[in-house]
């Protein structure tokens, strides 16, 4: 088997990624260049293929724990993102996310994505405003900071002034985004096919299923606008929820203007202890907006990872606000399978097990409905059956929870695959959370599960109120048509 691994990794090698050798060691930017992406990439798949086959003890002379094979994996996944760019920075983003889900190798090496994006040339920024909008810079902004407040994998923002002294953040895409999204996809999915063919439980086909999805919607940002629109219109009653305006007459598919905010990341806790901001309002607030948006909406921010999460006191009323930003990813679920998982939910809060394992079951998790609720809830089996809302988080029960990610990788994967999609994307959301809690110190805080419990019976009881409604109205239907005939 060894043997195989190594002529299969080699030849790859050789075949696949020689052009991108080649090119990558040159002083060129030929990034854009598929075969130099695909080369790279086929090259990296091959040293992981060559890791894969030490952690069994396959080859001789060689041996290495699972953790040191995970750290080198990650850091040879890291520098692939970062080489290729784009997309494969954004689902390295995603894989960084899931705390409780992957290895702790993979996701605190990966985590550096979110701060390490390339950024686009100030000429290359000009050409897409050029193109998308029609004028000059000078023709649109009084002042235009060409150093970027920020950069993401998909686009970086800039600072400007409007001719009316309106200050604007101006999100512009990265210009090579588009065309080689499609392309990069196509790559990751030939070579998770590859992987998986040799390593059965390695089976994280959800990965490229999920971006092929959400891809299309992350680079049109006129669809992030509305989104942004939707969720301040439907969020409005919370007072404490600040979403940038849009300004629609500066914005296409490739360029989002809205209203300038400033603040410090929600895991900033010095800046929060700068401007008196309590921390327990912040993460109890937080815990709110997202109670709300998945339990009674359905319809769920999905990225909220701290630089897209801002706090800061209001400049009018003083008193604390949090800023949602970036709203191209969005989960929109379906009533059933919102309606589960609010019991699912119920279940954990109050230890009923049969709800528990019933609910997981409604969910796809089949047998495998103990590791789902320990994946969900990032709790050890006995907190799940105690109750999780009874039972503080100790280190100890962190560490066993992030242990278990790499031992239970194969029965993790398998759950993944099973579970609808909607469910994968909301995981990632609870993990993104759940870092912004831990930082604060502020998980398993009894005010959470009594808002999530508060939004859980408001759904349901909504539900069963439709539900009543609709089935009062059919017996009504029913009764006209009897003393009609």
């Amino acid at each position: 088997m060894a043997a195989r691994l190594l002529k299969l990794s080699s030849l790859a090698t050789a075949v696949f990624a020689s052009s991108g050798f080649y090119f990558y060691n040159k002083q060129l930017d030929l990034s854009d260049l598929s075969v130099v992406r695909f080369g790279r990439a086929a090259a990296t798949v091959s040293s992981l293929i060559q890791l894969k086959a030490v952690a069994r003890g396959d080859v001789d002379g060689f041996f290495f724990c699972r953790g040191q094979v995970h750290r080198r994996s990650a850091e040879r996944l890291r520098d692939l993102c970062c080489a290729n760019r784009g997309t494969f920075i954004k689902v390295g983003q995603h894989l960084g996310a899931l705390d409780y889900l992957l290895p702790e190798e993979y996701t605190s090496t990966l985590k550096v994505l979110h701060s390490s994006a390339p950024q686009s040339s100030m000429e290359e920024i000009q050409q897409v405003i050029r193109e998308d909008l029609g004028k000059e810079l000078s023709d649109l902004f009084v002042s235009f900071e060409e150093k970027p407040q920020g950069a993401a994998s998909l686009a970086q923002v800039h600072k400007a002034v409007l001719h009316d002294g309106r200050t604007v953040a101006l999100k512009i895409q990265h210009p090579k985004v588009q065309t080689q999204s499609s392309k990069d996809i196509m790559v990751m999915e030939v070579l998770l096919k590859a992987i998986h063919w040799l390593f059965p439980d390695f089976a994280f086909m959800w990965l490229v299923e999920e971006a092929k999805k959400n891809m299309p919607l992350e680079l049109d940002f006129l669809n992030e606008g509305h989104n942004a629109e939707k969720v301040a219109s439907m969020l409005a009653h919370f007072p404490f929820l600040k979403v940038p305006m849009i300004h629609w007459d500066l914005s296409t598919k490739r360029i989002l203007t809205m209203e300038f905010i400033e603040g410090g990341q929600v895991n900033d806790k010095n800046y929060m202890k700068e401007h008196d901001i309590n921390v327990n309002e912040i993460s109890e607030n937080l815990g709110k907006l997202y109670s709300e948006m998945i339990f009674v909406h359905g319809f769920v921010h999905c990225d909220p990872h701290p630089g897209n999460v801002l706090v800061r006191k209001c400049p009018q009323s003083k008193k604390m606000e949090i800023v949602l930003l970036d709203h191209g990813l969005y989960q929109a679920l379906q009533p059933d399978f919102r309606l589960n998982y609010c019991r699912l939910w119920m279940s954990l809060i109050k230890g009923d097990m049969s709800g528990v394992e019933r609910y997981s079951r409604r969910l796809g998790a089949g047998d495998l409905y103990p590791l789902f609720a320990c994946v969900l809830t990032a709790r050890s089996w006995d907190a799940v059956n105690a109750g999780i809302s009874s039972v503080p988080v100790t280190h100890a029960e962190d560490v066993e929870i992030r242990t278990n990610a790499a031992l239970y990788l194969p029965q993790i994967s398998d759950l993944l695959n099973r579970v609808p999609r909607q469910m994968l994307l909301l995981l990632k959301t609870n993990d993104l959370l759940r870092g912004i809690e831990t930082t604060l110190q502020t998980r398993a805080a009894s005010s959470s599960f009594i808002n999530m419990s508060r939004c859980c019976i408001r759904a349901m009881a909504r539900s069963e109120a439709m539900n009543s409604l609709l089935s009062t109205s059919l017996k009504k239907r029913l009764f006209y048509l009897r003393i009609s005939s």
